[in-house]
Formats: structure tokens, sequence, C-alpha cells
């Protein structure tokens, strides 16, 4: 979808699920012909003219200012997230180097190290805006699914909740983990206009879940921040776990996602049987190697 035309209805959609009531708008005894605010009351409650808000409404305002998008975020009560998927589609970055683009693909050795530390308490994995994943721990791998066993275009987060019939059993409240992933892709759209490969990944969950077009138009958005989750894990059992979404400072487009469990609960039971049933062989082997020296070393 054309920016311009994002923009419009991102604003439409938010302008009508306002009532007057709600941001103190006197209604009026009028018939009122469109849900919600009309452009005018949005307009006074910005600080602009119903013309420049209408101008900004049908994409005809390449040049909008912080301070009026500002003002239309506050009018229109955007959360957070919304007034940060406002300011980018109403002033998308240009398109990055290719360079660039290959850049954030790859993880440091130091944030592999992170992960497989983490992996002896913590499923976790770095996704990119497209929710590639680009790097996994083992206990994320035996949670979720085998990531490193996929062909690459596979190795995708979205890709795997919306397509694999496996998702649909691990996840207790499927729709809901489906509509979150579907909102994460909406905001990464607006963020990134010109990624022909998001896309396409869009496209292709648009056509195999019927269910995500209706998805698509409610116009949501989430960063998949934080959350609980209920898991049905086909060897341990059910199991919570709440997760978190942690960015880089130096690779902003490169996201951590792990998972933990509240101590003591039966969770955390759970989630330590999983680790010690999905340790790795090599990992196995070296303790094994260690202990058996140690206790040599004690017999000298």
């Amino acid at each position: 979808m054309d920016q311009n035309t994002e923009l419009g209805e991102f604003l439409r959609f938010r302008r009508a699920r306002l009532t007057p009531e709600a941001v103190g708008v006197e209604a009026g005894g009028r018939f009122r012909r469109v849900p919600g605010l009309r452009r005018e009351e949005v307009a006074r409650l910005a600080g602009v003219s119903t013309d420049y808000y209408t101008r900004l409404e049908q994409g005809r305002h390449p040049n909008v200012s912080e301070s009026v998008l500002a003002g239309v975020a506050r009018a229109l009560r955007l959360g957070p997230v919304e007034r940060d998927h406002l300011f980018h589609l109403a002033r998308p970055r240009g398109a990055q180097p290719s360079r660039d683009r290959a850049r954030v693909e790859r993880v440091r050795p130091e944030a592999h190290q992170m992960l497989e530390a983490l992996g002896a308490v913590a499923p976790a994995f770095i996704v990119n805006h497209r929710l590639d994943v680009l790097a996994s721990n083992h206990l994320v791998r035996a949670l979720i699914t085998d990531f490193d066993a996929l062909p690459n275009r596979e190795r995708n987060f979205a890709r795997f909740v919306l397509l694999s019939p496996d998702a649909r059993k691990l996840y207790a409240d499927w729709e809901a983990m489906a509509r979150t992933i579907v909102a994460n892709l909406r905001m990464a759209s607006g963020r990134h206009p010109d990624d022909t490969r998001l896309d396409d990944l869009i496209g292709e969950i648009g056509a195999k879940v019927p269910e995500s077009k209706a998805w698509w138009a409610s116009h949501q958005l989430d960063d998949c921040g934080h959350g609980t989750q209920l898991f049905h894990h086909s060897v341990v059992g059910e199991l919570t776990l709440h997760h978190e979404a942690l960015s880089f400072s130096n690779d902003p487009d490169q996201t951590v996602c792990l998972y933990t469990a509240e101590p003591g609960s039966s969770s955390a039971q759970t989630l330590a049987l999983l680790a010690s049933w999905s340790v790795p062989r090599t990992s196995v082997g070296a303790r094994s190697s260690a202990v058996q020296g140690r206790d040599a070393g004690r017999t000298r």
C-alpha cells in the first residue's frame, strides 16, 4: 500500500474510534454522518486548520512538521506505539543502502554468546523488523521450533506463528498470538515502507490466513514489547511464560526476545525440565568430560 494511503487510513480509523464525549467536544444536536470525530473537530483539537488536517489525511501534505504531528497525536489520544507509527508514516525514512541492510542481518558473536549463556534458564532468540530469526538458543528451539533446521526462507517467527499447523497446537490462545504478530508487522511496514521482502511476507500471510485480512484492516499496532503466553508443549505439557523484547543500542533493527517463568512456579519447574531434556549433546559431553577430569584429579 502507498505510504500516503496508509497514513490516511490510519488517521481515519483512529478518528472514527473516538467519541466527542471522550475528548471533551460538544457533540451538538444535529445528526452525525460519520462515527467518531469529524475532521474539523480533530483539527481544532490539534491546533491546525480544517483544510490543513484534511490535506494531511488525504496524503497531500508531504512536509508536515513534528509539532503538527504531535498535536494530531494528542488530539487522537494516540499511545506511544501509535504515535511512533504516525511519525513514521508521515515522515518516512529514505531507503537504507544495501550494505546497511546486509549489516543488520548479522548477529555479533557476543550476542550469540549471550543467547547460549541464557540457554540454561531462558529461551531466547534474535529477530529483525521482519521477524526473521537471526539467532536462537537451544532452549527456544525446544520450546517453539528448531529454526536452525528450517530452510533460510522459513526461519521467520511470523511465518511460523501464522502459517505452521504446529503453532496452533503450541499456543493456547493462537488467535491472540496471531493478531499480535499481524499488529507487529503492520507497525514494521510503516517503518520500512520500501522493504519488498516484508511486503511479500505480509501478502503471503494475507493470502493463506483469511482472518488476517480483517486483523490488518483494524489498524492495530503492537511492538511485542512484553506479555504472557500459555504454551501447550508436546513433551513437557503446559507452561506459562513471560516474554520481554529488548533492543540493542548499536543495532536498533535487532531485538532479543526472551521468555522467563515466575520463580517457584510449576512453569519454572516445567521450563527447567525442558532445559534438561533439550541440552545439546555437545554440552552434555563437555560437562561429562569436565566431571571425569575433576574426579580423576581427585584420585591422583
